[in-house]
């Protein structure tokens, strides 16, 4: 596993961040510890969740995941770099969300509380809050990271001239600057290859992407037809979104090639799809995720994985129209 600078800045990551949004809701206490432990074995020191985690969940669950984390990093802090993110709903109050000061400074807090730590290394937005001017977020994060509470921000769900301009007006202002994004990016997902990527490398900002499996849809096991039952695609409120992005003729036509391509090369299309991420040199490190132990042993290979030039030219020309949309996350 190797270990890279997140951005321009002097913290240090491992190449694969271990996701936990399953945790909670999907996957229990117990299955989310033994795949915290198989991550950290296979050398990923780089955690990330959200406050609105276990996805799927609602009011009732949000928090859950940050507390399975917290406890699990009991004694064991200092060994692991730990993202959080804020901004989504937490209770029904229109104060409980989004990116103004009275609530960012509420859900650090709370984080910490549940995290079971006094600071965590990045603290991301999960999304863009348009409704809030972005002078006073910036200003608010600033706080947060002047008092020790955060070392790092970042943004997750931004488009490229949003992230632009919030740049702009940190450097006006001179307060702390993001120095990170976390989109959406796969071979089913390609539309950040357009804006946002290029804006990341002309600014020197690290790229933690998530979803580099579409959600499990580039694994191949799932077929045409009714959603696979015990999947994100019918999981609680999150079930409709994953449909809605995958579950689609378009990508099944994509999917069916791509796995005989990975059948042609001998290799899993799991460790494939993760290493075509990885080839791209914008990415610091894709976010992988799991609902058993094992199922990171292909994920994790993807390190060790290199592409070849010509199976590399056939995946892009196979999923060169997912570069082309306009999604909001």
């Amino acid at each position: 596993m190797r270990i890279k600078s997140l951005g321009k800045t002097g913290l240090q990551v491992s190449e694969l961040c271990l996701g936990t949004m399953t945790f909670g809701l999907q996957i229990e206490e117990d299955p989310s510890r033994q795949i915290l432990e198989k991550a950290a074995a296979g050398g990923i020191n780089f955690i990330d969740t959200a406050d609105v985690y276990p996805l799927g969940g609602g009011f009732d669950t949000v928090g859950r995941t940050e507390e399975i984390i917290g406890r699990w990093l009991k004694g064991r802090r200092g060994s692991f770099i730990l993202a959080t993110k804020a901004c989504g709903a937490m209770g029904p109050n229109p104060w409980e969300q989004g990116a103004s000061r009275k609530h960012l400074l509420d859900a650090i807090d709370a984080s910490l509380r549940r995290l079971g730590t006094d600071y965590v290394d990045l603290y991301q937005l999960h999304s863009d809050d348009a409704s809030t001017p972005i002078d006073e977020t910036l200003e608010a994060l600033d706080v947060i990271v002047r008092s020790g509470r955060a070392r790092y921000i970042g943004v997750s769900n931004f488009l490229a001239y949003r992230l632009a301009r919030a740049l702009g007006r940190a450097d006006v202002k001179n307060t702390g600057r993001f120095v990170c994004v976390q989109p959406r990016y796969s071979l089913l997902f390609r539309e950040i290859e357009r804006e946002l990527l290029p804006l990341c490398a002309e600014e020197g900002l690290g790229v933690i992407p998530y979803n580099p499996l579409a959600g499990g849809f580039l694994t191949g096991k799932h077929k045409r037809g009714t959603p696979t039952q015990g999947t994100r695609f019918t999981l609680g409120t999150a079930g409709a979104r994953y449909q809605e992005r995958y579950w689609n003729d378009r990508a099944f036509d994509t999917v069916e090639p791509y796995i005989a391509l990975a059948a042609e090369a001998g290799v899993s299309p799991v460790t494939l799809a993760m290493a075509w991420v990885l080839a791209n040199p914008v990415i610091t490190s894709p976010i992988i995720g799991a609902s058993r132990s094992e199922q990171l042993d292909d994920s994790l290979s993807a390190t060790g994985y290199t592409i070849a030039p010509d199976l590399k030219k056939k995946l892009d020309e196979l999923t060169h129209e997912y570069r082309f949309g306009d999604a909001p996350r």
